[in-house]
């Protein structure tokens, strides 16, 4: 049981109405309050972005199980500690027909930036009283809820000052490649992708290769829109022969944070705190991202902190347990006094 309440106010989006994929533009905001805080009262609250992974809605991050917790549980036990800052916390759902939006602009998904930043943030913020400003902001995620928070900080560094990543998507030569043959085989055994969007969609149950393959295609969505190709998405392979597509490649790769921070890095530099970190297990190989990425954002001047813990790539929430301190800490102005 928590002792903070859980608000979900429904907030109708006006720049996913009408998106491609037919998906809602009503969604639901959760939103928690630490004790002690009631909407309206929280000015002295601010407000952190809690992204869901591939897959998942904001809302599954509420509630968990009594050996892993939800993360407002996790969250009340860092607080009755003292090891974190009171924050309001807000979880987002930007899921899609294809699993996930990667919280970006796509004219084959739709307009999942703006509407974090232009609908979203601004609803909460009025509504509940908190955040307001760019030093009482932040964003974490796992997986691809970390990308999400990498990407807001790269696009928009103006509106927040602490960031972290879980796992998050990064050094798409590695971390991509390897699934690419699942969604080519599902292509070829229906024919092409409206096909097998058709078959998932119809599939009680979605077996791990179907949703391996729904991910190639999801990121396609997000990473190589092109209104000119099928289902108004570029793959990064031709069907039937498998082989690569350089051009659509190096479309991907202009979004992969790697390659982002070689140039958008400074945008960092002010940051309070860019926190990274993966499993060395990882199954996508997402601890050699994670390194990569740390390099090129330190060489910009941001005092990035990277970790490594031994553990694969699910079943990471307890990592919230090391990143909210950290972020709660840095949007109260609040020096971190345990490095570890």
């Amino acid at each position: 049981m928590i002792r903070g309440t859980i608000h979900r106010p429904v907030l109708e989006s006006a720049v996913l109405r009408g998106n491609p994929l037919g998906d809602p533009a009503v969604r639901d905001v959760p939103v928690y309050l630490p004790p002690g805080h009631a909407p309206g009262d929280g000015a002295d609250l601010p407000l952190l972005l809690v992204l869901a992974g591939f897959t998942g809605r904001g809302e599954a991050a509420l509630t968990g199980t009594p050996w892993d917790p939800g993360v407002p549980e996790r969250f009340e036990r860092l607080l009755e500690r003292g090891e974190a800052e009171p924050a309001a916390l807000v979880f987002p759902d930007c899921f899609t027909r294809l699993g996930g939006s990667q919280y970006m602009n796509s004219s084959a998904t739709g307009r999942y930036l703006d509407h974090l930043v232009d609908e979203l943030i601004p609803f909460v913020e009025q509504r509940f009283g908190c955040g307001g400003a760019r030093e009482r902001r932040g964003a974490v995620g796992k997986s691809s809820g970390g990308y999400g928070a990498l990407h807001l900080a790269f696009q928009r560094p103006d509106l927040l000052c602490a960031v972290a990543s879980h796992s998050g998507d990064a050094g798409f030569e590695l971390c991509y490649r390897a699934g690419f043959p699942a969604l080519l085989g599902q292509l070829d055994r229906h024919g092409g992708i409206e096909a097998f969007l058709d078959d998932f969609d119809s599939r009680p149950r979605k077996t791990g290769e179907l949703i391996h393959a729904m991910e190639v295609l999801a990121m396609a969505a997000a990473y190589s829109p092109d209104p000119d190709e099928p289902f108004g998405i570029a793959l990064p392979f031709e069907a039937g022969t498998g082989r690569l597509r350089p051009a659509v490649l190096e479309r991907w790769m202009r979004w992969d944070p790697v390659v982002r921070a070689a140039d958008q890095g400074p945008g960092l530099a002010d940051f309070r705190l860019v926190f990274v970190d993966c499993g060395t297990l990882d199954e996508y190989a997402l601890q050699y991202g994670a390194i990569q990425l740390a390099q090129p954002l330190s060489a910009a001047g941001v005092d990035v902190q990277h970790e490594e813990f031994e553990d694969g790539h699910r079943g990471l929430s307890y990592r919230y347990d090391r990143s909210l301190p950290l972020l709660t800490r840095a949007l109260a102005g609040v020096p971190d006094t345990d490095p570890a």
